[in-house]
């Protein structure tokens, strides 16, 4: 929650919208009827401080091919 530029109450965020992947403009509007103040504030990431582990590698093995020995010459009925 923001707090209100001019009166210092808290603000409300009303909507929002993605200007980037790391970059969100926020608009709040003020709680204090009196003041009603509307703005709008920019949310970015600054510091990524830990990241997600990297998933293992899982290779599956090769399966090993059979010698084809029978139709590598022909037929095997054939005479």
């Amino acid at each position: 929650m923001m707090r209100c530029p001019f009166c210092k109450s808290p603000a409300h965020a009303k909507s929002n919208r993605y200007m980037s992947d790391q970059v969100k403009e926020r608009y709040h509007q003020c709680t204090n009827l009196e003041c009603s103040c509307s703005f709008k504030t920019h949310e970015n990431i600054f510091k990524v401080i830990t990241r997600p582990p990297e998933p293992e590698q899982i290779t599956a093995p090769t399966p090993q091919r059979q010698p084809q020995t029978l139709g590598r010459y022909g037929s095997a009925f054939q005479h």
